[in-house]
């Protein structure tokens, strides 16, 4: 059974991740990435985290921070705040870390990280998402999980007011 201290001990800092992810950690684990915002976790976020796991040994889910969220989505969000968010995905069992950072875009996380893999939902490009560079630059790939149609925290937010 696990536990709030397991589900708060999966939440790292990416000073952490850093000491966590080495070489050698790397030649034993395939590990994958992805990162978002997380406010109001829907049944497309389950399925795209799920799908990520799947591709790998361990998951890695990095999460934007409060103001980040705010400076992407506006002064309105997160709705949920960034502890609650974490341990939310940090209570998943196929969710292995949560690291949540502070930029917009969480490139200095994934040069701590180093995934083998980096997962994207949506309808983007692989060239496009980003991290691409950084990721093939060390021998990494990049997927894209389809989104399911009908799930997005802002449509699930507008049917709530």
């Amino acid at each position: 059974m696990l536990t709030y201290e397991d589900i708060t001990g999966k939440i790292i800092t990416i000073e952490e991740a850093e000491k966590l992810f080495t070489p050698p950690f790397r030649r034993r684990n395939r590990i994958v990435f992805t990162n978002g915002c997380f406010d109001l976790l829907h049944r497309g976020h389950v399925y795209n985290l799920s799908r990520a796991r799947e591709m790998g040994d361990i998951l890695v889910v990095g999460l934007n921070s409060d103001a980040s969220v705010s400076r992407l989505k506006g002064p309105e969000r997160p709705v949920t705040q960034q502890q609650a968010r974490a341990e939310v995905l940090a209570a998943m069992a196929f969710v292995d870390f949560v690291i949540i950072f502070h930029e917009d875009k969480p490139l200095n996380l994934l040069r701590a990280v180093k995934p083998h893999i980096l997962v994207k939902g949506g309808d983007y490009k692989v060239e496009e998402v980003v991290g691409y560079m950084e990721v093939t630059s060390w021998g990494g790939r990049v997927e894209i999980i389809p989104l399911l149609e009908g799930y997005s925290t802002s449509s699930i937010i507008k049917k709530s007011i």
